[in-house]
């Protein structure tokens, strides 16, 4: 897949991936991991939303994805705790190597590492890892990745295991060893595994709905007590073996999240860094206000952690009913979108840069594609030919954090004639509520980040008509469909030459740019504050610039 990316302000919906190098505009020296921090103290992570979902069957969304990969959960490989490129690659994890496969890459064998153990001390089994891989099927469980519907055999009508069904394309011979079979060959099917998907969840701990609020724990940290949209305090997992884990160091004694904050008391906290503030991070982005006080000062601003994202910000359109059913409606959008003023309200050129793909430059060779080739302001005549003298009244969803953009959005399309209503709702909803068909706006944000370096990870996730689901939809939320791009993602995957399926996936984007079911704006920097005293800090690049959780530490005081 890919994932989508936390809301503005907390940044529009990934969220990400950045196949960019650390460090970046307004931000300190990355620091290695082990450059200073020591086990010992309370990390405080401050907050302005809850997280939308703990359970790893459901949890798709940036930040919320790193932290329970990092500190609650582990998978069977896992991306390397490095800013820039060494972040992009993929060690074991839970399994002793990077998978055995077999049939041409149609089959994948992973073998368990000894001493993996559960917060109550139980072992970790291979059947655990298959019962968590077969929840992502299930209805009463949506909005999770879907790579298990997309690539393993036999599960066009399957419906998870929560009435006592199993899958037979994922087989466990014995406790340590998990054999997957596939519809196709899948050739990077061992980063597919760095997916919460495939994170171990016993069958007797079957919550349904409510695993949400209490997690069974593989990783370093099990939780204490969780508040929801107040507070979640986790300590040390005593039964986690560092010696099994190359990845978490694990150096804080204790994680608060505290929740519920205004994001601009958050960014004045840590500019401050006082007290407990200076062992805290911030979960979410620094707004464009607070950026303007960080920036002069160069204390606070070496304590500013900018990564490139390398994710796409969209607005996205409902293409499944008038207007936008219409594609010279959507291109009228497309046309009328004053990008500039986008990339004004989310930080200006210093945080974004404007997109005019899909794809970000990292996934097309490091070249900006440019399809429509327009200015940054639109072209408000052309979109009045394509509207040919209607106007249009439509609503507009945006989290309460992206106030800023969707009146920039509202100003630019009204030069048209496109008059739009914003309805601001909570961060911790919005997913559910672009990702329910019958609830999906006209317009909303939107953003997407590859899971690693590949066009499978995109595009597909994106505008594959026949990956929609009526709730939990994730990726093709406008609810595109066209067989023909359908067709060609087919060819496009089948192709065993990653470079020309690269190639492929450049054209397949101006393709369905043509069709205008979203619109790119903007290619973002994650602007993270951090106290004074937090060590290890840096935007990892595969989790859309979000901060490591497996690498922070604090300063003893």
């Amino acid at each position: 897949m890919s994932r989508r990316i936390g809301l503005l302000s907390v940044a529009v919906l990934l969220s990400v991936s950045a196949c960019g190098g650390g460090g970046g505009t307004g931000s300190g020296t990355a620091k290695k991991a082990d450059s200073g921090p020591v086990k010992g103290g309370t990390l405080t992570i401050l907050s302005n939303q809850d997280f939308s979902h703990l359970d790893p069957t459901r949890n798709w969304t940036m930040p919320h994805m790193d932290f329970g990969i990092r500190l609650l959960y582990r998978t069977l490989t896992t991306f390397k705790a490095e800013p820039g490129a060494k972040g992009s690659e993929i060690v074991p994890d839970m399994a002793t190597d990077l998978g055995k496969s077999a049939e041409g890459g149609k089959v994948w064998t992973f073998t368990l590492k000894d001493g993996l153990k559960y917060e109550d001390g139980t072992p970790v089994k291979a059947q655990d890892i298959k019962y968590n891989v077969e929840r992502s099927f299930a209805p009463e469980l949506p909005g999770g990745p879907n790579y298990a519907q997309l690539y393993l055999a036999g599960g066009e009508d399957y419906k998870g295991p929560l009435k006592g069904k199993h899958l037979d394309s994922i087989a466990t011979p014995d406790d340590k060893t998990i054999v997957f079979t596939l519809k196709r060959p899948v050739a990077d099917f061992s980063y597919t595994v760095t997916l919460p998907t495939f994170a171990p969840v016993p069958e007797s701990k079957e919550a349904g709905a409510q695993y949400d609020n209490r997690v069974f724990s593989s990783g370093p940290y099990k939780i204490e007590k969780y508040d929801r949209g107040k507070e979640l305090v986790l300590v040390r997992n005593e039964n986690w073996d560092p010696a099994t884990d190359t990845v978490r160091k694990a150096y804080p004694d204790k994680i608060i999240v505290k929740q519920g904050l205004r994001q601009t008391v958050i960014d004045d906290r840590l500019i401050e860094s006082r007290g407990e503030d200076s062992t805290s991070v911030a979960y979410v982005d620094a707004t464009t206000a607070s950026l303007a006080k960080v920036l002069p000062k160069p204390d606070v601003k070496s304590r500013l952690v900018s990564e490139i994202s390398g994710c796409t910000d969209m607005i996205g359109m409902n293409t499944s009913k008038p207007p936008f059913n219409d594609p010279k409606m959507r291109q009228a959008v497309h046309f009328a979108l004053d990008k500039q003023a986008t990339q004004t309200a989310i930080g200006g050129p210093a945080m974004a840069e404007i997109a005019t793909s899909y794809l970000p430059p990292a996934m097309s060779g490091g070249q900006k594609q440019d399809t429509y080739a327009l200015p940054a302001t639109g072209d408000v005549e052309k979109a009045k030919a394509l509207l040919g003298g209607k106007t249009l009244d439509v609503g507009m969803t945006v989290s309460t954090g992206e106030k800023n953009l969707g009146e920039a959005v509202q100003s630019s399309l009204k030069r048209a004639g496109i008059n739009v209503t914003l309805s601001p709702v909570d961060p911790s909803v919005y997913y559910d509520t672009v990702g329910d068909i019958a609830k999906t706006p006209d317009l909303f944000t939107y953003g997407w980040c590859p899971d690693y370096p590949s066009g499978a990870t995109f595009l597909p996730l994106l505008f594959d008509g026949r990956t929609i689901v009526p709730k939990g939809n994730s990726g093709n939320v406008w609810q595109y469909k066209d067989e023909a791009v359908q067709k060609r993602i087919d060819e496009i995957q089948a192709m065993t030459d990653p470079a020309a399926a690269q190639t492929a996936w450049v054209e397949l984007d101006k393709q369905v740019m043509q069709a205008s079911p979203a619109v790119p704006f903007a290619w973002k920097r994650k602007p993270l504050l951090v106290g004074k005293d937090v060590t290890g800090a840096f935007g990892h690049p595969v989790w859309a610039g979000q901060l490591d959780f497996a690498v922070l530490g604090v300063k003893q005081q």
